[in-house]
């Protein structure tokens, strides 16, 4: 996609801890850079980060990609959710295990509820496991006037550990 007018800049957190979470993701980052009428413009680093609610599963794999696209909020939902989908998403419990985790985290800088969609993602400024990548791929992103890695910053408590490649 080339034609970058009316197109919208969203970002996406990916999360796996169940089957291969690294090839998980590395999966995931293939069908996000092929979404229709889009394009991937940026990935951060994988970070490794204990789960968030039930302790009795594994660690996850973290992970934010930058797309820019020419899809609604609501389409771009159903294509992240068609993805998970393919790798076999199963909602067991809430924050449980799962093969992968795809959030819409941000997009175009709207504000908006929808009944399955809120923007900005409403836990992301608590979670440093989605903050500290997005610090990575867009350090001056304004979220309610902060930026992400001084908001990553206030979370030191929550574990977070940059894998290598």
């Amino acid at each position: 996609m080339t034609d970058h007018r009316h197109s919208a800049l969203a970002y996406i957190g990916l999360g796996s801890n169940l089957a291969s979470p690294r090839d998980q993701l590395a999966r995931a980052m293939a069908s996000l850079a092929a979404l229709p009428v889009s394009e991937r413009v940026a990935a951060s680093s994988l970070y490794a980060s204990a789960p968030v609610g039930p302790q009795d599963q594994p660690d996850f794999i973290n992970a934010v990609v930058a797309v820019r696209t020419r899809l609604s909020p609501l389409a771009l939902l159903d294509q992240l959710q068609a993805i998970e989908q393919r790798h076999r998403r199963v909602r067991h419990r809430h924050w449980g295990p799962r093969t992968l985790d795809l959030d819409l985290l941000w997009f175009a800088g709207l504000n908006c509820r929808f009944p399955r969609l809120t923007l900005p993602h409403p836990e992301m400024i608590h979670r440093r496991f989605v903050l500290e990548p997005l610090a990575e791929i867009a350090p001056t992103l304004s979220l309610g006037g902060e930026l992400p890695g001084c908001l990553a910053n206030r979370l030191e408590d929550q574990p977070l550990q940059r894998l290598s490649a």
